[in-house]
């Protein structure tokens, strides 16, 4: 039977924190949390449950949850955000995995949950995301802010666990909007570190094909107004991304 890690990056998560950590204690063998040093209650909380509990500076999502990775006694590993739990499907399926690892990393869809409405559509469902798996067979790659897990091999072999990640997202417009320039941002001055342009045309298009992806052909209009607001949101941050990335080439110039 195989040992697991809980992995999780963390800062001022007081309000879903407990939920990650209980959906957790009972399935993993320990918990590592790497805390970008909380001002809020985070810490208290963690400290309440059987924690390894590593503060560090913020240095980028991947550097961060990288970071954590490397704390885990084990090397099987359960990776979570700590706005994520697991639902009590994917508690047993995870359970279950212990005794029968055969791949080198298992996918869960991810289940979000945005103004207190689950979202069963759009670009957000399913939303598969690879956070049990072989830190030796693969760490966090990407691109700030879209980071994910990808293993080294090309032949890796997956498979897909039954259950979601459960993942408390924005509870309000406002607080979505925020987000969306902070994400934006970021993206941009990735995009800008590796060279990207930013032409008109993918000013104009790319934000366009986004909405109507997620709305259209992903059915976001199923989830009502906050599908609308979901996928408009998708559409605002493609078009701050590419924007900002223009700003940044011309103020560099």
């Amino acid at each position: 039977m195989v040992k697991l890690s809980g992995v999780i990056i963390t800062y001022n998560e007081e309000r879903h924190i407990k939920q990650c950590l209980e959906s957790l204690e009972d399935v993993v063998d320990e918990i590592v949390i790497v805390d970008s040093f909380s001002t809020d209650n985070t810490k208290a909380i963690c400290i309440k449950f059987n924690v390894k509990f590593i503060e560090q500076e913020f240095l980028g999502y991947i550097e961060q949850k990288n970071i954590a990775l490397a704390q885990a006694s084990y090397d099987y590993v359960v990776s979570l955000d700590g706005d994520e739990a697991l639902s009590s499907t994917l508690q047993k399926s995870i359970i279950e995995l212990k005794s029968n690892w055969k791949f080198d990393g298992y996918y869960a869809n991810r289940l979000n949950n945005f103004c207190g409405q689950w979202i069963k559509h759009s670009d957000w469902y399913p939303n598969k995301k690879l956070r049990i798996f072989d830190r030796r067979k693969g760490n966090w790659q990407g691109m700030n802010p879209h980071d994910n897990v990808q293993l080294f091999d090309a032949t890796k072999k997956t498979s897909h666990l039954k259950g979601d990640i459960l993942h408390q997202t924005y509870q309000t417009y406002s607080e979505f909007n925020q987000k969306t320039e902070y994400f934006s941002t970021i993206a941009a001055k990735a995009y800008f570190d590796k060279g990207k342009k930013a032409t008109i045309w993918k000013i104009m298009f790319n934000p366009t094909w986004a909405f109507f992806k997620s709305y259209i052909l992903r059915l976001g209009f199923l989830d009502g107004f906050n599908g609308f607001m979901i996928c408009y949101q998708t559409a605002n941050i493609t078009f701050l991304k590419y924007a900002k990335l223009r700003e940044l080439h011309k103020t560099t110039a």
